[in-house]
């Protein structure tokens, strides 16, 4: 199949699903930044520990966990409502909005949601600030998943049959390629937002489980509607 093919057969998918944070606005906004400060924060202040020593913890649970929260409800039976009211209590005037992306999200056929391991106030405000809230028909979020984040089995089959999708007529979009894997497994069509941190690269090496790999999301769902991307990448925001 060629690439303009391969394109054209997705304007069949029934499905889109978004995860969020680095893939609906680029990384280069820099929001995980802040994200990430305040996790080692609210370490620190909760076992009352240095920021240092936070740090070295923080990178410990996401790595045995794979995410911070689940390693400290698992370990230490957190608040995961307040551990996500204080982490995502961030300025997003950073982000801008991208008319290419909403023009290619209006034009996108199927419904669209969001799949994010952060919070619905979260992904709200992003979403808004975006200027793309109203296109999704929902978002299916850390709490929705049980506090079980990507990529664990297990809210990837809460997220079908919740919002009773078909993984044959769906696909998913992330930056982290290791959270393409079980939508595969499942039947989905999958798409990585490529990146270089070794986080978001872990599991391109397996490879198979990813389907089409890009570099701009705003331009490559343009093309796949078939928009004119001569002109109008030139008013992408992102």
């Amino acid at each position: 199949m060629t690439a303009l093919a391969s394109l054209a057969a997705l304007r069949d998918t029934g499905v889109w699903i978004f995860d969020l944070d680095n893939t609906l606005y680029p990384a280069s906004c820099n929001l995980f930044a802040q994200v990430d400060r305040r996790i080692s924060e609210f370490i620190a202040n909760q076992f009352d520990i240095p920021f240092d020593q936070a740090r070295i913890q923080q990178k410990r649970f996401f790595r045995d966990y794979g995410t911070t929260l689940r390693g400290l409800m698992v370990e230490h039976g957190a608040d995961p409502v307040a551990y996500m009211d204080y982490v995502h209590d961030i300025d997003v005037s950073g982000v801008q909005p991208s008319p290419l992306l909403t023009q290619a999200l209006d034009r996108l056929p199927g419904r669209k949601l969001i799949y994010t391991n952060g919070s619905t106030r979260h992904a709200e405000n992003v979403a808004g600030r975006l200027g793309i809230l109203d296109r999704f028909e929902a978002v299916f979020d850390i709490a929705a998943a049980d506090y079980v984040p990507k990529p664990d089995p297990r809210p990837y089959a809460t997220l079908i049959e919740r919002h009773a999708i078909d993984p044959s007529r769906a696909c998913m979009v992330e930056d982290i390629a290791r959270n393409l894997a079980p939508a595969h497994a499942l039947g989905m069509t999958t798409v990585w937002l490529r990146g270089e941190k070794d986080y978001e690269r872990a599991g391109v090496e397996d490879g198979i489980h990813i389907d089409h790999s890009v570099d701009d999301l705003p331009l490559w769902l343009a093309q796949v509607v078939g928009l004119d991307t001569a002109n109008l990448h030139q008013t992408n925001g992102g």
